[in-house]
């Protein structure tokens, strides 16, 4: 499949790498973010999801999937690409992991505290989302150079929930009537409903979109939603990967994709996409390390039901980068909290554009070792004419008030 584009025009102008820097958020502005993109917006690709990590080296690796659809496309797969430690450019596009014939879509990738690397991934077996197949691939360590790595355990990531029909009855019951009665909800809720029981459905169709995060504990959390559901869920490791566990379902339908966050307390929050007709991030918070969570319940900050990712700083604050409007992503903010995710100040904005010039969506966040703060995002066209952009600043840009 790689080598069915490698060849043609489209691989040329991937391979070609960075482009030069574009505009900051605002030139005026002190210590305002660099922006690359890795490549040349891609007229015949979609490119979308990315997740980005630091390599013990200092090197950055970011993977994403590409194909001319999402799951209804079975060229789709996961490339990555490289930035190496003092350098501006990025490297060229690689082929990072591909399940022939299928969409492998949403890579989350995590460099271990023993130093492994791993990429978690849906592969999507019948062109629906609710035909997931969790799967992960190990490496001992962060590929070196511009290939794959060599991977030495690959497999399914099984998922058994533990009271998950329940869990959705309860959360089913307490929507309000209006929102059962939506006209673009009210149908799904049903199904929803009839498949809670299904064995089938409960194992299948869990996905990853943000990075896995380590807590001080030394667990390992994986985050997870269905859209079978619109559900979330983590799965966990206490022994580096070796076996996993399935916690217990975020209360609330609608909240999907969490971003997991740890308090200086132990405790956890998670911040999630909200699937349903609300207009706010919804959060909700774990005591005992991600098993079982809160209710979901929503905050004061807007956005349009699109992905959003979070991470603590070392100075223990803790940032957020979300889509701030209620309909389109054609603006991308980040937030910082001063009181770990309790309240946020007002945000800056790596994108702002007109509504409909553009989508700039699907975040990823890091701080480096340096203490420089980046984020990765699909910036273009919806579906087509896309790149994955790079912004890079200080934490010196968000303030502190």
């Amino acid at each position: 499949m790689f080598r069915k584009w490698r060849d043609s025009a489209a691989w040329l102008i991937l391979a070609w790498g960075a482009t030069g820097l574009l505009a900051a958020a605002r030139a005026d502005e002190p210590n305002a973010p660099v922006k690359r993109d890795l490549f040349a917006n891609d007229a015949v690709y979609h490119n979308h999801a990315s997740c980005v990590v630091e390599c013990p080296n200092g090197d950055l690796l970011v993977a994403w999937y590409r194909g001319s659809g999402e799951r209804d496309a079975d060229d789709v797969e996961i490339l990555a690409a490289r930035l190496k430690k003092g350098q501006t450019t990025w490297g060229p596009v690689f082929p990072l992991i591909d399940t022939p014939g299928y969409p492998d879509c949403n890579p989350a990738l995590l460099v271990g505290d023993d130093g492994s690397f791993w990429v978690f991934r849906p592969t999507i077996l019948d062109h629906r989302w609710e035909g997931a197949l969790l799967k992960f691939a190990r490496a001992d360590a962060c590929p070196e150079g511009d290939a794959a790595p060599v991977w030495n355990r690959e497999g399914v990531l099984h998922l058994t929930p533990v009271g998950l029909s329940e869990a959705i009855q309860a959360s089913l019951d307490r929507l309000p009537e209006e929102i059962r009665a939506h006209p673009r909800l009210g149908g799904y809720l049903d199904e929803v409903d009839a498949r809670r029981d299904d064995e089938l459905y409960q194992r299948l169709g869990w996905m990853p979109r943000c990075r896995p995060v380590i807590l001080s504990t030394g667990r390992w959390i994986l985050p997870l939603y269905t859209d079978t559901y619109s559900v979330s869920l983590m799965a966990y490791s206490d022994d580096r990967g070796a076996t996993w566990n399935t916690g217990r379902m975020i209360p609330g339908i609608f909240a999907i994709q969490p971003a997991v966050v740890e308090r200086s307390d132990g405790s956890l929050v998670a911040y999630c996409r909200n699937a349903g007709a609300g207009r706010r991030i919804l959060s909700a918070t774990s005591n005992d390390g991600g098993v079982t969570w809160s209710e979901a319940i929503e905050t004061t900050l807007p956005n349009p039901g699109a992905g959003v990712d979070a991470i603590r700083l070392a100075s223990g604050k803790f940032v957020l980068v979300y889509n701030d409007t209620e309909i389109g992503r054609h603006s991308l903010a980040v937030a910082l909290s001063n009181d770990e995710g309790r309240t946020w100040n007002p945000p800056r904005f790596l994108e702002r554009q007109p509504p409909d010039q553009g989508a700039f969506h699907y975040p990823s966040i890091l701080q480096t070792r340096d203490g420089q703060i980046h984020v990765l995002y699909t910036a273009g066209k919806a579906h087509r004419g896309e790149t994955i952009r790079h912004a890079v600043f200080h934490e010196s840009w968000l303030g502190s008030e």
